[in-house]
């Protein structure tokens, strides 16, 4: 019997962890987990999110650094793969209500896999008790005003269709960062075409209001549907709608 010791190589067939890791990485790269030109997360929270060494982290980097994949200055290292054109017209961010980080503000959103609230799965003709991806988003000031919490379901129609939200399916343990911010356009490149409506309630004995959005594809099935909890007296949303012009 050959006798091994942990120092021996894997055989040659067998890819290199870090290789793996990197393919993993440039694979969310790829579908807008991390958009070109923002900042990877460190190292530590990559080993983390990977379960590897940093080591290894570090040298799946330098092979997407060689690649021209990422970029590494002062400020961190940066993704660097070409943008997908943006379709979705401004008004239709996802989730809706989403708001762009700035000094003095925090945007945190993670998914998971588990039943959706009730009301969601009956909108999206669900099975109740049947899991799902579930987006959670929330935003807001330092001091806590300015707060937007959105909760965003997604129906089986949409993870069978749209090939970038089934891949979130095995990493939706709640804890890695996953905006989505593309998300209406995966839908649009996959051949669907978004019909939404937003329905604004009061929420009783509060200054918050809720929005309602669900979004539907040119054959009426359910594709999401999002609750977004917005202080009224501390914010506010703008809708912005496009009209066909007139025929001559």
């Amino acid at each position: 019997m050959d006798r091994t010791t942990p120092h021996d190589h894997p055989p040659a067939e067998e890819e290199p962890l870090y290789r793996r890791i990197a393919t993993r990485l440039l694979g969310e790269l790829r579908d807008g987990t991390v958009p070109p030109g923002e900042r990877l997360p460190g190292e530590r929270r990559l080993a983390e999110h990977f379960g590897v060494s940093r080591e290894t982290v570090r040298q799946a980097l330098e092979l997407l650094r060689r690649d021209g994949l990422v970029t590494t200055d002062r400020r961190g290292t940066h993704a660097t793969l070409p943008g997908l054109p943006v379709e979705t017209p401004a008004s239709l961010a996802f989730p809706v209500g989403a708001a762009a980080a700035t000094p003095g503000t925090v945007a945190r959103a993670t998914v998971t896999w588990k039943p959706p609230p009730p009301d969601h799965a009956e909108a999206l003709g669900l099975t109740p008790g049947r899991p799902t991806l579930v987006h959670n988003y929330r935003y807001a000031t330092a001091d806590g005003r300015g707060l937007r919490t959105a909760v965003t379901s997604f129906s089986a129609v949409a993870l069978a269709e749209v090939e970038e939200l089934a891949r979130y399916r095995d990493r939706a343990d709640g804890t890695a960062t996953a905006h989505l911010r593309r998300a209406y356009d995966w839908m649009r490149r996959a051949g669907l075409t978004l019909h939404h409506r937003d329905a604004i309630t009061r929420l009783a004995s509060t200054p918050s209001v809720r929005v309602t959005r669900q979004v539907h594809d040119q054959y009426a099935r359910p594709l999401e549907i999002t609750d977004l909890v917005v202080d009224a007296q501390q914010d506010a949303l703008v809708y912005e709608f496009t009209l066909p012009g007139r025929a001559d």
